[in-house]
């Protein structure tokens, strides 16, 4: 019985997990981590 109250907690937390992912992709957020990210590559090898 443990066992199974684990097993269906961590698959809520996967579903959770993956809706919270998804939901910032939709949101636009994908985008801005990478624009970020190209920015601070840029800077610390001074092309920027």
């Amino acid at each position: 019985m443990e066992g199974k109250k684990l097993n269906c907690l961590r698959l809520a937390l996967l579903v959770l997990a993956l809706g919270l992912i998804l939901a910032g992709v939709l949101n636009g957020g994908l985008r801005d981590v990478l624009a970020k990210a190209a920015n601070i590559c840029t800077e610390c090898i001074g092309l920027g």
